[in-house]
């Protein structure tokens, strides 16, 4: 039994089915089928759900007719690219999955600096397409995301401050509309709708193919940790909030508070140890970061300072070991300002109270050429944050999960006064309503995406996703 966009049970005979699956080129799996299972399995372990169908794409024509048949029934829909959104929302109940997995070649233009990549690419195989070339997107901070949710929500990474987010970079797609409709689009063909993916895009259609602009980077980076004792965290934060308020744009940093984790990449005595710190990326002159990074290298006596000269691509997989696929996770998200004495000890007296062997706080700097984008430009709202603030719990199994969730939400609720409002659509779980959802965009520009999503969306087929509700619609 399957279920409708409405909630409603729907019957599909095999003969239906089979039909489908003989329009497809690539495979559609069901409940029966061996790998069915595998192919419904989320980075985040706290969703254990079962559609009815799973189409694994392998071309755009794939995903048209998925879309199609889906909307002849009017069958529920999920997307999914890498599989890794903290919301879960890649995969439905009862519905059917349009995934993109299988597509996932990549095509870097030396000459024109630009790179075509389907939306079933993840973050490792971008970076290691176009380092060959002395080239990279900005992109995120684990290898293992898929690209297009990335995209489509911002993507915050190591090199936005020197080249801006992900979605600053994006300059066209190839798109599945709602009605079944594949198109090409890019600032030239419809800038309304450009501008719309760039930071709200999964309400609007599914992305095949994405064009992204590609920047000079490495092949080495000046990159790694420098981690402190959680007893120095106010010190430290107080010292990390004036050293990075003035730093240059190829610098930058994760302020980071954590429990360090269980992984080979730990050493044994400081697995289980709250610490605090930063991460930082230098995609600038190796020596001149040398000089700009010695005053955080010589603060204190830390724990571990990991920062060196290191190839692009190792560092972008250098976080893939604290985010294992199959753990359970929950987050919240909020935009901050520059770290004031207040905030600071908001901060550290939530933070020392981690408590899940995979949770942290997560600091992300922005400013840069993040902030030089005009607010107006894209659908990603607040560039004039300082931070955006992740507060993230990991842990394995169903035990403790209480515990792990209200951590989170505590930490969060005290750091509201603090936030000018909103927080990263990227980062927020799947329990962050409507709301949340508009505050992440704002009312000006949420009005404005409500009439995309009305012109192009007009019946919310694709509404597993922090959603953006058509004009029409109620809920």
């Amino acid at each position: 039994m399957a279920v409708t966009i409405d909630g409603h049970d729907l019957f599909l005979s095999e003969a239906v089915v089979n039909e489908f699956a003989a329009s497809l080129r690539g495979n559609l799996w069901r409940p029966t089928d061996t790998e069915y299972v595998a192919s419904r399995a989320l980075w985040n372990g706290l969703f254990d759900r079962r559609p009815a169908l799973i189409a694994r794409c392998v071309e755009a024509p794939d995903v048209v007719a998925a879309v199609c048949w889906a909307l002849s029934s009017r069958l529920r829909v999920s997307v999914r690219g890498g599989g890794h959104g903290i919301a879960g929302n890649a995969v439905c109940d009862g519905g059917l999955v349009i995934d993109l997995s299988p597509m996932s070649s990549i095509d870097v233009d030396q000459s024109r600096r630009t790179v075509a990549a389907g939306a079933g690419a993840l973050l490792g195989d971008l970076d290691r397409a176009t380092q060959e070339f002395g080239l990279a997107v900005p992109a995120g901070t684990v290898s293992e995301t898929g690209i297009a949710g990335l995209t489509l929500g911002g993507g915050l990474g190591w090199l936005m401050r020197k080249h801006g987010l992900t979605c600053d970079n994006l300059i066209g797609v190839d798109l599945v509309t709602a009605n079944g409709e594949l198109v090409r689009v890019d600032d030239r063909s419809d800038p309304e709708l450009m501008w719309g993916l760039r930071g709200a895009g999964g309400n609007f259609g599914i992305v095949t193919s994405f064009k992204y602009r590609a920047h000079p980077v490495g092949p080495k980076v000046l990159a790694g940790f420098v981690l402190h004792p959680i007893e120095r965290a106010l010190d430290f934060l107080e010292f990390y909030g004036n050293f990075v308020a003035d730093g240059p744009d190829e610098l930058t940093t994760i302020g980071v508070i954590r429990m360090m984790p269980p992984v080979p990449s730990v050493p044994a005595e400081l697995r289980g140890v709250k610490v605090v710190g930063t991460g930082v990326c230098w995609s600038g002159d190796i020596e001149q970061g040398q000089r700009v990074l010695e005053p955080l290298r010589s603060f204190g006596t830390p724990l571990m300072d990991t920062i060196g000269p290191t190839p692009f691509v190792e560092h972008q997989a250098v976080l893939d070991q604290g985010a294992p696929a199959g753990l359970h996770y929950y987050e919240k998200s909020e935009n901050l300002p520059h770290l004031t004495p207040d905030l600071i000890e908001t901060l550290v007296r939530h933070g020392e109270r981690v408590s899940a062997p995979y949770g942290f706080v997560g600091l992300f700097q922005l400013g840069g050429q993040v902030a030089r984008v005009a607010e107006g430009d894209t659908a990603y709202t607040q560039r004039d944050a300082a931070y955006s603030l992740v507060i993230s719990a990991g842990w394995e199994g169903p035990r403790a999960a209480d515990h792990h969730t209200n951590w989170v939400r505590s930490f969060w609720k005290a750091v509201q006064p603090y936030s000018p409002g909103g927080g990263y659509i990227n980062f927020m779980s799947h329990d962050d309503g409507k709301e949340r959802v508009q505050a992440a965009y704002g009312p000006t520009k949420y009005a404005r995406l409500v009439e995309l999503k009305s012109r192009y969306d007009p019946q919310n087929l694709f509404r597993q996703n922090q959603n953006i509700n058509p004009d029409n619609l109620s809920g």
